[in-house]
């Protein structure tokens, strides 16, 4: 197979893709970046060797030779960034979150299908080994019924974080910390468990002084039966990210690195002797395969090639989103929201009021 094309809007986490993409030199060749900032877009391609560097995303869709174009600019910009590339002929990979509501999510569903071109959201989180160990456990049939879960996502944001224009505000960020941090941790818990079926949360503004929530505590019941505790705060001053299951053959807990929490160590114990060694066994089954982004790239790379369903796909954005909007209705309403959240939903265009 040969090697793909492709080209990276936005140079600040743009950064990161860029390494990650260059770390799969067999897969990937990054022939192009972008960036209204055009010293930051130079320096950038200087340093990673990039040939071409541009200041609109106009350009980058006209090149004919590029493939796939990686969105990795403010969450304001995505819709319509996602739309201009699709339309001009390449593949879209785009930084979370997705969009800004269930209809934007649903409108690129539908432009997928029709354009013939693949949308990838970005949840690299997925990829940890970690996690990836407990998603073999449960698609192996050693899990049985889940019982509960916890979810935290303590981190610290302070006021230089928010010094950047857009941050903090609902018409640019999109929201606060369900939106840019507790998103990958949710993801990761709907990943093992699915669906969620409804929701009870509160959120307020206690850390710092934005527009946006920067504390959050929700109370879910999944799809599956499983009752689930999220927390999230940028006001921690030691930074943990945490997931625990209790399923009916196994207990599996997260290490508690606050962006790593995905990779080893994860423990897993079994409700029965029986039932550890077979844990033990499937896992000495397990094929590590790269993590994070470069592990999102890898197998990105493969779904392109062979046309097979991509890593993330515009559902698991979808869930994302329906998550988001209905914890903002109800820590609004003060009420139980259940889902799935439809076209008549009050949120369904958006949660930004």
């Amino acid at each position: 197979m040969r090697r793909l094309r492709v080209g990276v809007v936005g140079c600040g986490v743009g950064k990161q893709h860029i390494s990650a993409f260059q770390e799969l030199p067999e897969q990937w060749e990054v022939i192009a970046v972008c960036d209204i900032d055009a010293e930051r877009a130079r320096a950038v391609a200087e340093a990673a060797g990039i040939p071409r560097v541009c200041r609109d995303l106009a350009e980058l869709c006209r090149m004919d030779d590029l493939e796939v174009i990686d969105i990795c600019t403010p969450p304001y910009l995505h819709f319509e960034q996602i739309q201009q590339v699709v339309t001009s002929g390449k593949h879209a990979i785009c930084e979370k979150p997705l969009v800004s509501s269930l209809a934007q999510v649903d409108a690129l569903i539908r432009l997928e299908a029709e354009a013939g071109r693949r949308i990838m959201p970005i949840f690299q989180y997925r990829f940890g080994h970690g996690l990836q160990k407990l998603k073999l456990l449960v698609d192996s049939g050693l899990a049985g019924r889940a019982y509960v879960a916890t979810v935290e996502t303590a981190w610290r944001r302070r006021a230089e974080y928010y010094a950047v224009p857009w941050r903090g505000k609902w018409h640019t960020e999109l929201g606060g910390t369900l939106v840019g941090h507790a998103i990958h941790t949710h993801d990761m818990l709907c990943y093992i468990l699915g669906p969620v079926k409804s929701v009870f949360a509160r959120t307020a503004t206690r850390v710092n002084p934005i527009e946006v929530e920067d504390c959050a505590s929700a109370s879910l019941e999944m799809a599956n039966g499983a009752l689930v505790s999220l927390t999230a705060t940028t006001g921690s001053a030691q930074e943990i990210s945490r997931h625990r299951f209790c399923f009916e053959g196994f207990t599996a807990e997260s290490n508690t690195m606050p962006y790593n929490n995905a990779k080893e160590p994860w423990t897993f114990v079994g409700d029965t002797p029986e039932l550890q060694a077979r844990i033990e066994a499937t896992l000495e089954r397990f094929v590590p395969l790269p993590e994070r982004f470069t592990g999102q790239f890898y197998r990105c790379y493969h779904a392109l090639c062979s046309g097979g369903e991509l890593p993330v796909t515009l559902q698991d954005a979808r869930m994302a989103i329906e998550l988001i909007s209905a914890m903002y209705y109800s820590s609004r309403t003060r009420q139980v929201v259940d889902l799935p959240l439809g076209p008549d939903h009050p949120y369904y265009h958006g949660w930004i009021v």
